[in-house]
């Protein structure tokens, strides 16, 4: 009977046992996380890293749709293609602009019937001011006001989340278009090597 309770203790205790060598084995873990600094500038860079990611995609899907297609739409209510992309590289600009608090680019009249390759250049144009003007953005200032839509206020915080909203919004937008025109989309294409 005693050979039983010593047996069963140890199936008890083993676990706990081994747990226990395995949290001294770990125990030097916790320290190095605790030293290791936090990000500076975690929102900024969260941004930046957003847009590079989504401006890849955006543009590549721009480029994806045929120049025939441009003046497409799924509904009549629902803007075309072309106006999408004309769209997209308007709010770049203007919430960049806003954001970083520098003038926005020279406003260039672009037009939905426009050509595939000057709206696609516009597109391009619009993210790469927004790498530039934001480049030096940081955390220091998210709770100042800066302007919106319609002459409103906003926080800077603020409105880098609109530019990011903004960013899948727009990609899923010409992704939908580029599926209903039988088109794989840029994120749902197989990784190249």
């Amino acid at each position: 009977m005693r050979r039983i309770v010593l047996g069963f203790l140890a199936a008890l205790l083993l676990p706990l046992a081994a747990d226990a060598q395995q949290n001294s084995k770990s125990s030097t873990q916790p320290q190095k996380q605790a030293a290791a600094q936090p990000e500076t500038n975690p929102v900024s860079n969260a941004v930046r890293t957003i847009l590079e990611r989504r401006s890849k995609i955006t543009v590549a899907a721009a480029e994806a749709m045929p120049a025939d297609k441009y003046g497409f739409r799924p509904t009549s209510e629902q803007m075309t293609f072309g106006h999408l992309v004309i769209h997209t590289a308007g709010a770049n600009n203007f919430l960049c602009s806003s954001i970083a608090g520098i003038a926005a680019p020279a406003d260039i009249k672009l037009a939905d019937t426009d050509s595939k390759e000057k709206l696609v250049a516009a597109l391009k144009s619009s993210f790469d001011y927004c790498t530039q003007a934001l480049a030096k953005m940081d955390d220091s200032n998210l709770g100042e006001q800066v302007p919106f839509f319609r002459g409103e206020k906003i926080s800077r915080a603020g409105a880098m989340i609109v530019l990011t909203d903004a960013a899948y919004d727009h990609y899923g937008m010409a992704a939908m278009y580029l599926r209903l025109n039988g088109l794989t989309p840029p994120s749902a294409q197989p990784k190249k090597d």
